[in-house]
């Protein structure tokens, strides 16, 4: 599922930064400005958030296919990151119902749940945790059969 979210992320990234590049190729051209702001200003930042917001994505992706192919969860740092782009895509998905509509809320709702689902299918241990699907669970315990129970003083 890591790998699932991870090629999302990597689309979504070429996207975000795809649609921010467009946006300042329109301000440059419509001579733009906002407050007095030299459009030329404008349309550089266009450009530079689109590419943090870009690397953002690409480096949540990166550690979602470090999960898949490790077969293991993030930790710490990295299980930080993957947070905070559930709760962005979970606060642009409100945003996005009233501003884009309900497609773009039901893009970012399967993304945010794609990234949920990577942060609580893997566990720290990976390969080495006691049990996998279609085999018995082990839970680290023998159960006693026969003979006398064992009493307190």
């Amino acid at each position: 599922m890591a790998l699932v979210a991870a090629i999302v992320l990597v689309l979504e990234a070429l996207g975000m930064a795809l649609l921010n590049w467009f946006l300042g190729l329109v301000v440059d051209r419509q001579d733009m400005s906002l407050a007095g702001l030299a459009p030329h200003a404008m349309t550089v930042s266009t450009w530079i958030a689109g590419g943090v917001v870009g690397l953002y994505l690409l480096l949540n992706a990166a550690v979602l296919l470090r999960a898949a192919v490790r077969d293991r969860g993030p930790a710490g740092f990295w299980r930080i990151l993957l947070i905070s782009a559930a709760v962005v895509h979970g606060l642009l998905g409100a945003f996005a119902i009233g501003l884009v509509g309900w497609f773009a809320f039901l893009c970012m709702m399967v993304v945010l749940g794609l990234i949920v689902l990577s942060l609580v299918a893997y566990d720290e241990r990976g390969a080495d945790r006691p049990w996998w699907p279609g085999r018995p669970r082990w839970t680290g315990r023998q159960k006693q059969t026969g003979g006398a129970t064992p009493t307190s003083p």
